[in-house]
C-alpha cells in the first residue's frame, strides 16, 4: 500500500500572502481605473455644463462681459481666457441687432491621477448657440444682476 504524504503546513507558508498580493494587484489596478474614469465623465460634465451656463449668460450681459468667463469659472475653476470664445452673429453686431451668441470651449486636457502612469486625455471643444435676449448690463437704470 502507498502512502500519500500531505503537504505540511510548513511548506505552505506564505502561500495566501503571495495569492492575495497577485489578486489585489489586479483588483486595485481595476478600482482605481474606475475611479479616474468616473472622475473624467465628471469633468466632460462639467464642461458641457459650463459651456450652457456661459451661453445663458452671454445672451443676457453685454457684449463680451467678463461676467461670461467668471461665471464659467464657477463650474469648471480650470477654464481661462484662451479656452472660452465667445462669438456674435452676425459678425460685429451691436447689442441691439445680435441675434445668436455662440460660446465654445476647447483645448481642454484632464491629467488622469493613476499612480503608475497618469495620462493626459484632450476633451472635445464644446459650443452651445441661443438666440439673444436683453444683451443689457443694465435695466431700468439697475445693474443686471446676472452680469455681476
Amino acid at each position: 500500500m502507498k502512502r500519500i504524504l500531505l503537504p505540511s503546513r510548513k511548506h505552505q507558508r506564505g502561500a495566501a500572502a503571495v495569492e492575495f498580493a497577485l489578486v489585489a494587484i489586479v483588483f486595485f489596478m481595476l478600482l482605481i481605473g474606475i475611479v479616474e474614469m468616473g472622475r473624467v465623465l465628471f469633468m466632460w460634465n462639467a464642461m458641457a455644463e459650463a459651456t450652457r451656463y456661459g451661453a445663458r449668460v452671454a445672451v443676457v450681459c453685454g457684449l463680451d462681459d467678463a461676467a461670461i468667463l467668471g461665471r464659467m469659472q464657477k463650474i469648471m475653476p480650470a477654464l481661462t481666457a484662451t479656452n472660452v470664445l465667445v462669438s456674435y452673429s452676425p459678425s460685429g453686431c451691436s447689442v441691439a441687432n445680435c441675434q445668436q451668441v455662440s460660446v465654445s470651449v476647447q483645448n481642454v486636457a484632464v491629467t488622469t491621477l493613476i499612480p503608475v502612469s497618469s495620462e493626459v486625455i484632450s476633451m472635445p471643444p464644446f459650443t452651445t448657440t441661443l438666440p439673444r435676449e436683453s444683451m443689457l448690463n443694465s435695466i431700468d437704470g439697475h445693474p443686471n444682476p446676472v452680469c455681476t
